[in-house]
């Protein structure tokens, strides 16, 4: 293929993957809305659009997909909600903190693996299907645009002029740097077990086995980083503590306040996304190497598996105090990693040195 037609490539896969991942954020907090409303007993959205369908012998009808358009209705209502600045806030950086936010949660889409090598009305994807496949510096660059998106935050807190929104810019920053330590040496541990910062070898190399089975440590402590990278709930910090505002964003409405929102459901379908890559297996599973499709598939269903895991956590767990997150990150999940990214690396030195088969011809000679 020539430059032109990789590029041309790129953009399809690029929008097809984007405007699968704009609908689904705006189903996520419909998802996360329904699941909240069932474990806590109480009534969901059921009002924005169904399908009546009618009983028999009479009675109330039935309502079938009560509240499918509840998402489409809190757009309208954020695109055409009052759009408000501040009078003394700096104007620049308070309208491009939101853009900030969001760009980054778009652009690692591009280094996802959602299938293997497929053929799809005549066009092949080699190695595997995503908008920029075989890039092998792949996890380092998910790490890179993760970091970039706390400066949204951050900068939207300075930029409002209000010191609750600074407050929560602050309580950002400070969550993130604490979690980012334990989950980029997390993120270790799969590249050290396959060998490679490609996730398409990533995934590759846990077809004999997922990654999760072999260190269940570090799939639990990435679980609990993404959680505090989202800012979901028990890691909510910076959006309040004791104050009663929103932290952050508190000066913010409309559209904008809807960016901040849209980021923060789209990283969780695309944290979903990584966390299966890494530990899950990514889009393997049975009868994907007969039907290539499948992947696609178990892609969803292994996404859909960790929002809801969320959403549950969200409704169990009551928010942390600022020490206790604090104490959290340092104090135990800090530890945690590097212990386990050492024995790991010891591991996989004695096994590549053979000492283990020494020790087994040692054990049965005895």
């Amino acid at each position: 293929m020539t430059p032109g037609q990789i590029a041309l490539r790129a953009l399809i896969v690029g929008f097809i993957v984007s405007f699968a991942i704009i609908t689904g954020f705006a189903y996520t907090t419909l998802l996360e809305r329904k699941v909240l409303a069932r474990l806590q007993h109480r009534i969901g959205p059921n009002r924005a659009g169904y399908i009546p369908l009618p009983r028999r012998g009479g009675g109330p009808e039935r309502k079938l997909l009560a509240g499918f358009l509840q998402p489409a209705a809190d757009a309208v209502k954020l695109f055409f909600k009052e759009d408000m600045t501040p009078g003394k806030v700096d104007r620049i950086t308070y309208t491009l903190a939101p853009m900030i936010t969001v760009i980054p949660a778009i652009v690692l889409l591009a280094v996802i693996p959602w299938a293997g090598e497929i053929n799809i009305f005549g066009a092949e994807f080699t190695p595997y299907f995503a908008i920029a496949p075989g890039l092998n510096v792949a996890v380092l660059f998910l790490l890179a645009i993760t970091s970039i998106s706390v400066y949204g935050v951050v900068l939207a807190g300075w930029a409002s002029n209000s010191k609750y929104a600074i407050l929560g810019g602050i309580r950002a920053s400070a969550q993130m740097i604490s979690y980012e330590l334990a989950l980029g040496l997390t993120v270790l541990i799969p590249i050290m077990l396959a060998d490679s910062m490609n996730l398409g070898d990533i995934v590759a190399a846990q077809a004999s086995g997922w990654f999760v089975f072999r260190q269940p440590i570090a799939a639990i402590v990435f679980f609990i980083g993404m959680m505090a990278e989202l800012q979901r709930a028990p890691f909510d910090l910076l959006e309040a503590e004791q104050e009663l505002s929103a932290g952050f964003n508190v000066e913010y409405s409309g559209m904008r306040f809807g960016m901040f929102f849209m980021a923060e459901y789209m990283k969780m379908i695309i944290f979903s996304a990584i966390i299966a890559v890494l530990f899950f297996g990514g889009y393997r599973g049975p009868f994907v190497d007969q039907w290539p499709g499948l992947g696609f598939l178990y892609m969803i269903l292994k996404i859909v598996f960790f929002l809801f895991m969320m959403i549950w956590i969200r409704a169990s767990f009551p928010r942390f105090r600022y020490d206790q997150l604090m104490g959290l990150g340092w104090k135990r999940l800090l530890p945690i990693s590097v212990f386990n990214f050492i024995f790991t690396a010891v591991m996989i030195v004695l096994y590549e040195e053979g000492i283990f088969d020494s020790l087994l011809k040692l054990i049965g000679l005895g």
